[in-house]
């Protein structure tokens, strides 16, 4: 019996080779082929070329009334002309390195042809041509995403096969209420009209409801996985509230509101008997690791360990000292796990974690090592969430007894985005700085005013002040990016000297050269720090006051803003220079967007809007899928629907039981093992 889990194997035409083609594309079996969606579609519908302006796109459909002629030149370069009978009119029709096309120009045959019009010389110049006129076999425009191994007009070729051989045990997943309720299609005749639509409305309105589909079943997925952690046996954390309160009261500040609100919302949790599972945003330098440091004294005054995992050595180490100073004279004891430890140190930390003397333990991936045994974890937290992988992040929770866990980013996320991309969580977010935290000043600077920006610098320095500079970007390349940032530090460390010393970090250091940097930079007997953006995340010196970006238009609006978090933590008025002389729209408006807002979370905002959700987030590891349909910002209000709808769903009895929704209900099954980071 036929099953959409078949291989692609079973295909005609389709052997080890093609498997492996098709592979790559992310197609293994016959669903993967019919849910793979076109990316666009061209226009075929014919124009009147009477009507059409120069130099517009055209698709036009006449008969071919000359032979064709094929002029070569160069390596692989050519021009094929053939004249072409469109109504009343004979135009010349010319494709440029597309020789193979010479054996399809047949006189008398009909065919479409996509270019573009020029109306001085009668002429199209064409990219694309579609034999048939048979209109059973009239090409859909639709354009696919593909690579070197397939071509367009093979997978076309192969999705029709599938869907003519498979089409009878496509199910219909949206359960009967919804589709009627939103005038939805059933499934076949939505990926008919995907693949093969007889018109542009019918392709919007199977786009349509592929968008909702899609965002369904991922919140149905995320919303039975909240449901599955709501229904684990947790631990109540049952904190000592006198003890707690007398503990905020000696941090020596008074909490915002927003950090208020966020540290009950977590004791809530904490006490619940359920496992928590709570995301907490917060702008940089909103005050993201006090609360953390509330929820661990809670934990460990009810008798538990709690373990809090970083990205970095540089950062665990930070947290570590940071933290340490904060609980100072109480009964947390402080251990810092890092893969840096010799092995006799390591040892003995296992040792004394194990028998529960250390409380608090603080490092990075080495934390979730097989040999680190934990005497009662009840609270794991992990700072810039998105930086571990799932398999990571789930290894920490297994380390104890169900422990509650409480995720950490200072990647601000529009609360809307945040609340569905991160579904099976409670997100809090803190939206308010610090009393007398001065906004960082930003000024944009064009490339040739680098003398400008360094005697500011010089001023600032001057006054007592340190400052970062960050090399520019070099995609995908590690190595240019240190040889970059090793060019630009000795020409600064010449324009310095001798009155200030210029050190030099970036990711092919190891762990004891760049932690040394960084203690002369903290210490202040290093003036200006030369890095690459190994500094965005963490790095804490309230008496740096100065971030120079070069070729900032190269970096993204939230590693710009993660930047600039580095500066403004002291008293002192901070500033973040930006050299750039961007030459696209999008790079002058990342720019623009810098100078005119402090708030990460506008930043995100318009962040989302240039970029799209998933490039923000993260796609692989941040909750939010590489959606095949359906984007979550421009389809904000379906995504918001459908979590609605999904959450409802779960919430009616015995839902599985109806007849109607049995593909769905096996669906999740197949799914049971996925989440959303899949």
């Amino acid at each position: 019996m036929k099953s959409l889990q078949d291989s692609v194997a079973e295909l005609k035409g389709v052997g080890p080779k093609r498997v492996a083609d098709l592979a790559t594309l992310g197609i293994d079996t016959i669903e993967d082929l019919l849910s793979y969606y076109p990316t666009r579609y061209d226009d075929v519908t014919p124009v009147d070329l009477t009507t059409a302006k120069d130099r517009q796109k055209v698709t036009v459909e006449g008969e071919i009334v000359s032979e064709p002629l094929l002029s070569r030149f160069g390596y692989r370069r050519s021009r094929l002309a053939f004249r072409m009978q469109v109504g009343q009119q004979v135009i010349m029709v010319t494709f440029f390195n597309q020789a193979y096309l010479e054996k399809k120009v047949e006189l008398g045959k009909t065919v479409t042809v996509l270019g573009k019009w020029d109306a001085q010389r009668m002429q199209v110049t064409a990219n694309k041509m579609i034999e048939s006129a048979d209109p059973d076999k009239k090409d859909s425009g639709a354009i696919y995403s593909v690579n070197k191994h397939i071509k367009q007009s093979t997978l076309k070729s192969l999705i029709k096969q599938a869907y003519d051989d498979y089409q009878n045990v496509i199910p219909t997943l949206l359960p009967k209420a919804l589709r009627d309720h939103y005038r939805l299609m059933d499934r076949r005749e939505m990926i008919k009209d995907l693949h093969f639509p007889a018109n542009s409305s019918l392709a919007q309105a199977a786009r349509r409801t592929a968008t909702y589909e899609e965002f369904f079943l991922f919140q149905l997925r995320l919303q039975s996985i909240r449901q599955a952690n709501r229904q684990k046996d947790g631990n109540k954390i049952l904190y000592r509230n006198d003890e707690l309160k007398d503990f905020i009261s000696s941090i020596g500040f008074e909490l915002t509101g927003a950090q208020k609100r966020v540290v009950n919302e977590i004791c809530r949790d904490l006490r619940a008997p359920y496992q928590m599972n709570r995301l907490l945003q917060g702008d940089v330098g909103s005050g993201k690791t006090i609360v953390a440091a509330i929820a661990i004294f809670a934990a460990i005054s009810a008798g538990y360990q709690a373990a809090l995992m970083a990205p970095t050595e540089i950062l665990a180490a930070q947290h570590a000292e940071k933290l340490a100073k904060v609980f100072d004279g109480t009964y947390v004891q402080v251990g810092l796990l890092t893969g840096s430890l010799t092995k006799k140190q390591h040892n003995q930390l296992n040792t004394a974690i194990k028998r529960g003397d250390i409380n608090l333990i603080i490092g990075t991936h080495a934390l979730i090592q097989d040999d680190v045994e934990y005497a009662n974890l009840g609270l794991v937290i992990t700072d810039e969430q998105h930086r571990f992988g799932v398999n990571q992040r789930q290894t920490l929770r297994e380390k104890g007894n169900n422990p509650d866990v409480l995720a950490m980013t200072a990647t601000p996320i529009p609360r809307t985005l945040a609340i569905t991309a991160y579904g099976e969580m409670d997100v809090s977010i803190i939206d308010e700085l610090p009393a007398g935290r001065k906004p960082i000043e930003t000024r944009w600077l064009k490339v040739n005013q680098q003398s400008e920006a360094l005697h500011f610098l010089t001023d600032q320095l001057a006054e007592g002040a340190q400052a970062y500079i960050v090399s520019p970007l070099i995609e995908e390349s590690e190595a240019l990016d240190v040889q970059n940032a090793t060019d630009l530090y000795n020409e600064l460390d010449k324009y310095f000297e001798p009155k200030y010393k210029v050190g030099l970090l970036h990711g092919r250091m190891t762990a004891d050269e760049k932690d040394a940097v960084m203690h002369e930079f903290q210490a202040g007997n290093v003036q200006v720090l030369v890095s690459t953006t190994v500094i965005e995340v963490g790095v804490d010196n309230p008496n740096a006051t100065v971030m120079m970006i070069y070729n900032a238009d190269r970096f993204g609006l939230a590693q710009l803003h993660q930047l600039r978090g580095r500066v403004g933590r002291g008293d002192r008025q901070s500033y973040c220079l930006l050299l750039a002389d961007p030459k696209t729209d999008e790079g002058k408006e990342r720019m623009t967007t810098m100078v005119s807002t402090n708030d990460g979370f506008v930043v995100a905002q318009k962040d989302m809007e240039l970029r799209g959700a998933g490039d923000i987030l993260g796609n692989k590891q941040s909750g939010v899928p590489d959606f095949k349909v359906g984007d979550p910002v421009g389809d904000l209000k379906i995504l918001q629907i459908a979590r609605s709808d999904a959450a409802s769903l779960l919430q009616t009895p015995h839902w599985d039981e109806e007849d109607d929704n049995q593909p769905l209900v096996l669906y999740l099954q197949r799914h049971q093992l996925e989440t959303h980071f899949d």
